[in-house]
């Protein structure tokens, strides 16, 4: 099967598709497609449920707050998400480039953003400003739940770009929002 992009595909895209195939193949290693299945399976909000729940039961007001925080950011990214899945509508990997399979079930039909990516650095950037000695954890959970997306067919590599960057703008919005309401009360 040929995974070159036709000489009349732009460079930018072609590398896409290329790091697509090459990751996706590297998900066919059984162990490192049975990983990064894990991952994304917890990115789907088991991660976050739990750590939200942790924090509330944990850290009494304040973890509280700051659960309800990344609550509200993770709602805001799920209707943009939606939003931007219905208009831009790009046909996940395993549809349009030849040599790229679904190690797992998608959730929805079309690519990008990324929602398992812009969630996690909505939530990422949240936590990060209310608990700065989780970043270990948390920004190295957010890079394989981003690269999961890839390797498992489901996303282009541009896909988990723009959600890192929608995702981070999101949660930094909800940080200035906060200290605005902060400000007023």
């Amino acid at each position: 099967m040929n995974t070159m992009p036709s000489s009349s595909m732009p460079r930018s895209l072609a590398f896409d598709r290329r790091v697509c195939v090459a990751a996706n193949r590297w998900g066919t290693r059984r162990a490192v497609g049975a990983c990064f299945g894990i991952v994304s399976r917890l990115g789907d909000g088991l991660f976050w449920y739990a750590l939200m729940l942790a924090l509330a039961a944990l850290d009494g007001r304040r973890g509280l707050l700051a659960a309800t925080h990344m609550a509200a950011t993770g709602l805001a990214a799920l209707l943009l998400y939606r939003l931007l899945k219905r208009h831009t509508r790009r046909p996940r990997p395993f549809r349009a480039c030849p040599g790229v399979i679904a190690h797992v079930p998608p959730l929805d039909e079309f690519s990008f953003p990324s929602g398992h990516t812009l969630q996690a650095m909505g939530f990422t950037v949240v936590a990060l400003a209310w608990y700065p000695l989780l970043a270990p954890l948390l920004l190295s959970f957010t890079a394989l739940v981003a690269a999961s997306r890839v390797i498992l067919g489901l996303h282009y590599p541009s896909d988990v770009l723009a959600a890192i960057g929608i995702g981070g703008a999101l949660g930094a919005l909800s940080l200035w929002l906060v200290h605005v309401v902060a400000t007023l009360a």
